[in-house]
């Protein structure tokens, strides 16, 4: 049995052509079936659709008022399959980002440029904030993905890793002297420590791996932003828990040092979350695919 959006396409179809056998030839069908469909139809609506005549058919009042009703409908059904096809061939769309700010310029945004000039249609929303305001912003549906430090423990999120990262400490001048031989984690935390807030997924990493290690740890400052760690460490207010990849440009002008650790932290990932059992869309996946070839 034919489903009612079939028989209102067959319905139209003969309305257009007022002819079952021309209908029949356009649909690819048998004039018994067109004839069988729209019976069937005018069984269900009660009512009689079409004048038969010797020359072919005809609508009746009853089946004008129709006509122009489903023929609407079914122009929009079309527009909005062609609309989906956009979608699909990313020449429409919309991609929502979750991102923290150091993520988004260290490391997101020639992964963005990439994106954009391959798909120039789909417009971007990015929304900013840490690993668990990200979280909590991709439960709720505001974005199809967010890009996060790891690790991160959540039942509820797939986590594709991406990147590979490596905190280190970093100091100005006038801690030039801790550079002339491996330093002891115990030796680090004796010195002003600058760190992230403490509701950083960074800090939170750093700060359980030391003590881990038996060791108390007390910041002098803790500050919101990745660039303000190596700004205050700059200046010699104290030695900063950095990301080593994203401070590559004070590193190599010489205005920060690496302190040499006698055991270095773990390293860890920045990496995408989506929601478990939930389809990305097309644009999030392709944009998940050139993240993902960034080499781990």
């Amino acid at each position: 049995m034919s489903s009612k959006l079939d028989l209102y396409k067959i319905f139209c179809k003969v309305g257009k052509s007022e002819s079952f056998s021309k209908a029949a030839r356009d649909l690819y069908m048998t004039q018994p079936a067109v004839s069988q469909a729209i019976m069937q139809l005018e069984s269900e609506l009660r009512i009689r659709l079409f004048n038969r005549t010797p020359k072919g058919v005809s609508l009746t009042d009853e089946g004008s008022l129709l006509f122009e009703y489903v023929n609407s409908a079914l122009k929009l059904i079309q527009a909005g399959e062609e609309k989906i096809q956009d979608f699909k061939n990313l020449t429409m769309g919309e991609l929502k980002v979750g991102v923290g700010d150091t993520i988004s310029r260290y490391f997101l945004l020639p992964k963005l440029e990439i994106f954009h000039n391959q798909y120039p249609n789909i417009k971007f929303k990015i929304v900013n904030g840490t690993t668990q305001e990200l979280c909590t912003i991709l439960k709720s549906g505001e974005v199809d993905i967010a890009v996060c430090n790891f690790p991160l423990a959540d039942s509820t999120l797939e986590l594709r890793p991406c990147f590979n990262i490596q905190d280190i400490f970093v100091g100005g001048e006038k801690y030039r002297q801790l550079l002339s031989a491996p330093v002891s984690l115990e030796e680090v935390v004796k010195q002003p420590l600058i760190l992230l807030e403490k509701n950083s997924n960074s800090r939170r990493y750093v700060e359980e791996h030391i003590r881990s290690r038996g060791i108390q740890i007390a910041p002098e400052f803790e500050l919101g932003s990745h660039d303000l760690l190596l700004e205050f460490a700059r200046i010699n207010l104290g030695i900063a828990c950095v990301t080593k990849e994203f401070s590559q440009e004070y590193l190599k002008k010489g205005v920060l040092y690496e302190l040499p650790l006698s055991e270095g932290i773990p390293r860890r990932s920045i990496g995408v979350c989506s929601l478990k059992g939930v389809p990305l869309s097309i644009a999030a996946q392709k944009f998940v695919e050139i993240i993902e070839d960034q080499q781990l």
